[in-house]
C-alpha cells in the first residue's frame, strides 16, 4: 500500500540514460573504472552477503568497479527513494545504482518509468543465457524488455526434517493435514516479507482450480474474491495449527531455518532449491534435512537486478550486472556450499571447459535433480500478490 500511494503521488517521466551506450561496452567499461556502485539488495540472509562481497572483490580487481551493498528488508524502500528522488527533481546522480527486484516493484517502477535501459541483452555474457527455456524474459508475467538482467533462478521447494517428517506433503491440502495432526510443527515468513508472500501464492495457485486466471491481473473485485476464497479458507483453518497458533511468525525465511535447527518445527518454505544443502553445509540445519515439491509442481521465477532511471554509476552496474552472468559467478551462485541457486545460464552455449565444471558441480545430498523438481508453475500477475499481501495482513497481521 505505502508503494502504490507513493507511485500514485509521483508524475510519471520517460525513461532517461545518462550512461554509455550499453551497446557499446568498450565505453561502458571505461567510464565505469573508478566508479561506485550502490546495489540495493536483500541483506537477510549472510550466505547471500557473502556472495555479493564476493562479487564486489571481483569486479574491482577486474574492472575498478567498487560495489557497496545497500541491505534491504523490503525492496519497496528502493524503490520509494527513487520515487522521492524524482519528485525532488533529482534526475541524474541518484542514490541507488541496481537494485535486486522482482515482480509488482519491477512492473510499478517499468510502468512509472524509472529504469534505466533496456540494457540487459547488451550485455557481452547474456550470449549464454537461457534466454528460450528460463524465464529470463518476463517477471511475474511482465515483459522486462532489457530493463533488468537475471542472475538466478529459483523454484519453490519445501524443506522438512526427515526425522520427524519422512513423507513429503504432497498438495496444500496434505500440508493442513498434517499440521492438524502435528500442531506447531510448521509456519512461514510473515507478509510482506518476499517468501511470506510466496508460500500465499503457492497455496493459492495449488488450490484453484482454474490457474489462468492468475495470469493477468484480477478482473474486477469480484472476480479477486471468488478466486482467492479458497485460499482464505485454507488459511483460516490451517492458522491455528501453526507454529505459536498463528500468533507469530519467524520474520524471514533465515529464521525459519533456525526454528527447524532448533527442533522447533519441521517444514519450512524455500524459494531456492540448493538452500537446504548450502546450509547443511554451513551447519545452519541437520543434515537429516530433505526438499520436495508439490505434485503438480511449484511456482519457479528468476531474480534480476534493474538500473534506476537516475542512477549515478550506470555504467558500473551494468558491469555488475553482466559479471553476474560470467560462467565464473553463476558457477559460484549454483554451489551449494555458496548460495545452491539454479543457474540462468544455458549449457550448450558455454565453453566445454565451463560446460564440465558445471557438470562437476555436486548439487548435495538435500537437492533435487532437475527431473525431481519438474516444470515450474508461472508466478501470478504482481496485482494479485499485492493485493494478497495486503489482505493477509489485515486479516491476520494486524495484531502481531
Amino acid at each position: 500500500m505505502r508503494l502504490a500511494l507513493a507511485l500514485a503521488a509521483a508524475l510519471a517521466a520517460p525513461q532517461v540514460s545518462y550512461a554509455a551506450d550499453p551497446a557499446d561496452w568498450p565505453s561502458v567499461l571505461a567510464e565505469a573504472s573508478g566508479q561506485t556502485v550502490y546495489w540495493n539488495a536483500w541483506g537477510g540472509s549472510d550466505a547471500t552477503n557473502a556472495f555479493i562481497d564476493w562479487v564486489g572483490d571481483r569486479v574491482e580487481a577486474d574492472y575498478g568497479v567498487s560495489l557497496v551493498h545497500v541491505k534491504l528488508s523490503d525492496t519497496a524502500d528502493a524503490v520509494s527513494r527513487v520515487l522521492a528522488e524524482r519528485a525532488a527533481g533529482i534526475d541524474k546522480g541518484g542514490a541507488i545504482d541496481l537494485i535486486w527486484i522482482n515482480g509488482a516493484n519491477f512492473a510499478a517502477m517499468k510502468s512509472e518509468g524509472l529504469l534505466f535501459g533496456p540494457f540487459a541483452k547488451s550485455l557481452p555474457n547474456w550470449a549464454f543465457v537461457d534466454s528460450a527455456g528460463k524465464t529470463v524474459t518476463t517477471d511475474f508475467t511482465v515483459p522486462t524488455e532489457g530493463y533488468e538482467s537475471p542472475w538466478a533462478m529459483a523454484q519453490v521447494v519445501f524443506m522438512r526434517d526427515t526425522a520427524d517428517l519422512p513423507e513429503a506433503p504432497g498438495s496444500a491440502a496434505e500440508i493442513l493435514d498434517w499440521a492438524a495432526a502435528h500442531p506447531g510443527r510448521f509456519t512461514y515468513p510473515q507478509p510482506p516479507d518476499f517468501l511470506g508472500s510466496t508460500f500465499l501464492k503457492q497455496m493459492l495457485v495449488d488450490l484453484t482450480d482454474d490457474a489462468s486466471a492468475l495470469a493477468a491481473a484480477p478482473e474486477s473485485d469480484a472476480a479477486y474474491e471468488a478466486v482467492t476464497a479458497p485460499l482464505w479458507a485454507y488459511l483460516e483453518a490451517l492458522t491455528p495449527h501453526l507454529w505459536r497458533s498463528g500468533r507469530a511468525y519467524p520474520a524471514t525465511g533465515p529464521a525459519q531455518l533456525q526454528l527447524i535447527y532448533d527442533n522447533e518445527i519441521d517444514l519450512a518454505i524455500s524459494f531456492s532449491p540448493g538452500e537446504a544443502t548450502a546450509a547443511i553445509a554451513n551447519g545452519l540445519l541437520p543434515d537429516s534435512v530433505r526438499t520436495s515439491v508439490l505434485d503438480k509442481g511449484t511456482i519457479g521465477n528468476a531474480s534480476f537486478v534493474a538500473i534506476p532511471y537516475n542512477a549515478n554509476a550506470a555504467a558500473g552496474a551494468m558491469v555488475v550486472a553482466d559479471f553476474l552472468l560470467s560462467p565464473e559467478a553463476q558457477l559460484r551462485a549454483q554451489d551449494p556450499a555458496i548460495l545452491g541457486y539454479g543457474t540462468v545460464l544455458d549449457m550448450a552455449k558455454l565453453s566445454d571447459t565451463d560446460r564440465a565444471a558445471f557438470d562437476a558441480l555436486d548439487l548435495g545430498i538435500a537437492t533435487l535433480s532437475p527431473a525431481e523438481l519438474g516444470s515450474a508453475q508461472p508466478e501470478p500477475h504482481p496485482d494479485w500478490m499485492t493485493r494478497i499481501a495486503a489482505d493477509w495482513q489485515r486479516r491476520y497481521g494486524a495484531g502481531l
